[in-house]
């Protein structure tokens, strides 16, 4: 045993007060441990502190869901001394919890430490999906230092990782080992390089999807969950997922933070006066080193022996951040061997050369709440990661340890950048986090002007006024910056006056750093990064930045060119529908056409009403398969065919087309639905051709899905037969019909979806048809991200 763990060392400074009356006899040790508490200054009572807050802590947040369980004081308790939820003392489930004042991400905190415990992981990680949002944001974490959790802050819903696949398909989703994650997901892959499995867990109540739970295993983890493991896990869930629906019912949703709260860890283990006394001795007894670190780096405790071997005090590198009290092992080879003992949890090793040339061996064994490092002096071969020169001992501009792993992340994370507005946002999440910036803008190149596309940190009136600088103004640094071809770095506000005393005065920043973005030798746009304080720029973090900057350039050229090609195609794709819908006394109606969320390929949906006489109406719809020119020509020639066949029945209608269709052998099918409504005999015929079911509000708000004769989808056999359904369609009744894009999405129940927009539909009966339609459209917005195009024809029978 070289650290008994942070408890044990907690309670030295309870040992040092009771020694004297407890153990007369030991008065030595008593001395010896006031001496050592004496030669660190304050560390007894830090270790006391963090074991009072992270028992306040993980108290609190049980208390307050005690609160709604109405437990007392006299609750039972767990040996690890924090209130017992009942679903403990028996089979894990069921819903326990309820959201008390000051609901906040806190309260599932206690949800996910349970889960930690109980499957034994190395880390526990709990996402979020905001109202209205496609992006999983991480709220709550443990056994994960935030410095490395950075990475994982943001998953795009649409994103090919186990976590946004959980969320997004409502499944369970396991991957047992580092390679069979390189294998199904080779881009998460890179950042999570680690000996570690996994499993990943829809939050969902209902049709409602909350977030995912992501739990890390060692990788000496067997490759299946056991059955208590699947139970734990699906437990946790269903109970995060109740509590935050009873948060949102009571009008208190439980939302992401802007960093991810990070609960205490409850102890495993407490100690005697005697045993913390013993284990004191037992470290500082030790020729070799030991340093114990928290989860974020920081040294918890030190013994004599490590501060001597690297040339330090104990009082100075007790609470400091080990690669700040020891700027020599900021090193990325450190870094690696820190990320990969706390991820996987299995021990690492690492040589380094201290400034007096003394070679060091460390030897990092985790656990839960964090890291021992054993110092040894090593021999005088092997490899060494020595010092780079210049390096200095503190200052906000610091070389980082980890810029290889922000370049990495950075490539990563861009290559799922489709539009301009993604590159914006996905380089501002991973830079500004990671460079401690406060300010972040982005231009583009346009007609010799740089034009700002994206900023964070500064409200909006304010860049208007430094907006559209010509490529001449020699005053403008972003100018300045690209067509020079080389970054621009100040320091302080002083070195930017003397350039643009403006920027300075309106901005109210200290240093910048002017990115120019260019892709093939041709200028692209300008990156600035902004800073509130005074910043050096070494040397290393200029070459970091910079390679940064060509990274975002390439991104962002391939953005502007698909925004460009994705407006050519959508204008091409609302060209080929009707430009206005008729007029027909006695009907109102409305349509909507939303494009795949994403992807620029030109979609097949279309919709169309024909006006046949004062009294009737033909309403069609339909999908094309496939989304590129081919289906949109092709859907150009259906609703021509429909066209020129309408009046006809509707069963002789697509008849007509489906031989149309046949002849012409697209090798595409379609899916359509013809209406013919008679105004005057309050009647509707519909005929379709395995189209989805349409819906029918009855004027008394009763909504139902209409089973209709399914006929064959139109282009797959000249002799397919259709047949008509005849339904009444009195006064105050509106028909919808919508395309596939509007209800099916990836883990979601057909029937289910069909359901839920009929809910929709009845609940919105005192709106107008054009009101109605944007809120069924944002109802399928928010349901699930589209990889489809939607179309929509609301069709509602006026009052006499």
């Amino acid at each position: 045993m070289l650290l008994a763990g942070a408890d044990l060392l907690a309670g030295a400074q309870a040992a040092a007060r009771q020694a004297a009356d407890a153990y007369p006899a030991r008065g030595a040790a008593a001395g010896g441990l006031s001496a050592a508490v004496a030669e660190v200054p304050g560390l007894a009572e830090q270790l006391v502190r963090h074991a009072v807050l992270a028992d306040r802590e993980a108290g609190a947040s049980w208390a307050r869901i005690g609160s709604g369980l109405g437990m007392s004081g006299g609750a039972a308790r767990s040996r690890f001394g924090r209130p017992r939820a009942p679903a403990e003392r028996g089979r894990p489930g069921g819903d326990h919890t309820a959201p008390g004042a000051g609901s906040g991400p806190e309260l599932l905190a206690p949800l996910l430490l349970r889960a930690v415990r109980e499957t034994d992981v190395s880390a526990g990680l709990l996402y979020l999906l905001p109202p209205g949002e496609q992006v999983l944001r991480l709220t709550v974490m443990t056994g994960v230092p935030p410095k490395i959790a950075a990475l994982w802050s943001r998953l795009a819903l649409a994103s090919p990782g186990p976590v946004a696949e959980a969320a997004r398909e409502r499944r369970l989703v396991c991957v047992a080992s580092q390679a069979e994650l390189a294998r199904r997901y080779p881009k998460a892959a890179l950042t999570v390089p680690y000996h570690v499995g996994l499993a990943a867990a829809p939050i969902t109540t209902g049709s409602t999807a909350w977030g995912a739970l992501l739990l890390l295993w060692p990788g000496s983890h067997a490759t299946r969950l056991s059955a208590h493991e699947h139970e734990v896990v699906d437990s946790a869930c269903e109970r995060m997922g109740a509590l935050l629906r009873r948060a949102a019912e009571g009008g208190r949703p439980i939302l992401p933070g802007r960093e991810p709260h990070m609960p205490a860890v409850p102890s495993a283990r407490t100690a005697g006066a005697a045993e913390a006394l013993g284990a004191v001795d037992f470290v500082n007894r030790l020729p070799e080193g030991c340093v114990a670190l928290d989860l974020e780096g920081r040294i918890a405790f030190v013994n004599p022996a490590a501060a001597d071997l690297v040339g330090d005090s104990v009082s100075h590198l007790s609470g400091a951040l080990l690669w700040e009290a020891l700027p020599w092992l900021d090193d990325p080879d450190f870094e690696d061997c820190y990320r990969t003992a706390v991820i996987s949890h299995q021990p690492t090793g690492f040589t380094a050369q201290c400034p007096s040339g003394r070679r060091l061996q460390l030897r990092l064994s985790p656990d839960a709440s964090g890291v021992s490092v054993r110092l040894t002096t090593a021999d005088s071969t092997g490899p060494t990661s020595r010092p780079s020169p210049g390096r200095r001992r503190s200052g906000t501009a610091q070389p980082r340890a980890g810029a290889l792993y922000d370049l990495m992340h950075l490539a990563v994370t861009l290559t799922e950048a489709v539009s301009v507005r993604d590159v914006v946002e996905l380089a501002a999440d991973e830079i500004m986090p990671a460079f401690d910036a406060q300010g972040f803008v982005m231009s583009v190149a346009e007609g010799g002007r740089l034009r700002i596309v994206g900023h964070r940190g500064y409200p909006p009136e304010l860049l208007a006024a430094l907006d559209l600088p010509p490529f001449t103004d020699p005053t403008a640094p972003t100018s300045r910056a690209l067509t020079a071809g080389v970054p621009l770095f100040f320091s302080s506000a002083r070195a930017m006056a003397r350039l643009n005393p403006e920027v300075p005065r309106l901005t109210h920043r200290s240093a910048w750093a002017f990115l120019p973005l260019i892709s093939s030798g041709r200028p692209v746009g300008c990156c600035v990064i902004s800073y509130d304080r005074p910043r050096p720029f070494h040397a290393d973090e200029r070459a970091v930045l910079t390679s940064l900057a060509g990274l975002i350039a390439q991104a962002l050229d391939r953005a502007r060119q698909y925004d460009a090609k994705h407006r050519i195609a959508h204008g091409l794709q609302a060209a080929l529908l009707p430009a206005t819908l008729p007029t027909v006394p006695g009907l109102e109606v409305a349509a909507r056409y939303l494009p795949a969320a994403s992807g620029m390929d030109i979609g097949g949906d279309f919709y169309d009403v024909i006006c046949l006489d004062d009294t009737t109406v033909a309403a069609t719809i339909g999908d094309v398969q496939g989304h590129n020119v081919q289906a949109a020509a092709l859907m150009g020639q259906v609703r021509t065919a429909v066209h020129a066949a309408a009046g006809a029945p509707p069963a002789e209608v697509l008849t007509r087309t489906n031989h149309l269709l046949t002849d012409l052998e697209p090798g595409l099918f379609t899916s359509c639905l013809y209406a013919h409504l008679d105004l005057s005999d309050h009647r509707a015929h519909l005929a379709t051709a395995g189209h989805p079911a349409p819906l029918l509000r009855h004027p008394d708000g009763h909504t139902e899905v209409l089973r209709l004769p399914t006929g064959l989808l139109l282009g797959i056999d000249p002799a397919a037969d259709y047949q008509a359904a005849d339904i009444p369609l009195p006064p105050g009744a509106v028909l919808a019909l919508y395309t596939d894009g509007l209800v099916e999405a990836p883990g979601t129940d057909l029937e289910d979806a069909t359901a839920g927009l009929a809910e929709h539909l009845a609940q919105g009966r005192p709106q107008p048809m054009d009101t109605l339609a944007d809120t069924l459209i944002h109802h399928s917005r928010a349901a699930a991200p589209r990889s489809d195009d939607v179309a929509l024809l609301l069709l509602h029978r006026l009052g006499a």
